[in-house]
């Protein structure tokens, strides 16, 4: 099966997904400077979101331009991410809505979470699929990014009850962790290309 209409598909549930979290962003009810600035939480998160979303559309693009087809296997590990994926304008909506409390840190870690889990499972999927000597399975090595990122955000959520400031801050390293950029999959292609 050709992998260019689940490509296609993801795009586009990523493009919305992406809307729907800009549409929570409601426009001040005052002409003043600080009634703008009362929009910073909920600004903030946006823009947080919006680099995870972004994170996950590069990766996942690269991820898919290493793997020569797809099988029904790998149509539902998609899916299970974008499902995860989906859930993110909701969280990020009640984190920024509640000025980084205790309990949206918490949920928003969870949101984060799993879809982190839900892409270690596609990508392995995929290997598993194409095989060990595929391009993807030379290009991800031993992970740590993909495995790392799990415990940080496991981390955050117990710690959004004590310090939610902290959790806060982990999942912004995390998100500056994965802005470094990735080539493995570049640096591989490039390889298999000489």
């Amino acid at each position: 099966m050709e992998k260019e209409r689940l490509t296609a598909f993801s795009d586009g549930v990523i493009a919305i997904i992406i809307t729907i979290m800009v549409l929570e962003i409601k426009a001040p009810h005052g002409g003043d400077w600080a009634d703008l600035a009362a929009l910073w939480p909920v600004f903030s998160s946006y823009v947080l979101s919006f680099v995870y979303v972004a994170i996950y559309w590069n990766n996942h693009h690269h991820m898919l331009y290493a793997a020569d087809r797809v099988n029904g296997a790998i149509l539902w590990a998609n899916m299970h991410l974008l499902f995860w994926l989906s859930l993110i304008p909701v969280a990020t909506a009640w984190l920024g809505e509640n000025h980084f409390s205790a309990r949206p840190t918490a949920v928003y870690g969870f949101a984060l979470l799993m879809p982190a889990i839900a892409y270690y499972t596609l990508q392995q999927t995929i290997v598993r699929s194409q095989g060990p000597e595929s391009l993807l399975s030379k290009a991800v090595g031993t992970d740590f990014k993909g495995k790392a990122s799990p415990v940080l955000y496991t981390l955050a959520i117990a710690m959004a009850f004590i310090a939610p400031v902290v959790s806060n801050l982990i999942y912004v390293a995390v998100a500056l962790m994965w802005l470094v950029p990735d080539r493995r999959i570049e640096q591989v292609l490039t390889e298999e290309r000489k």
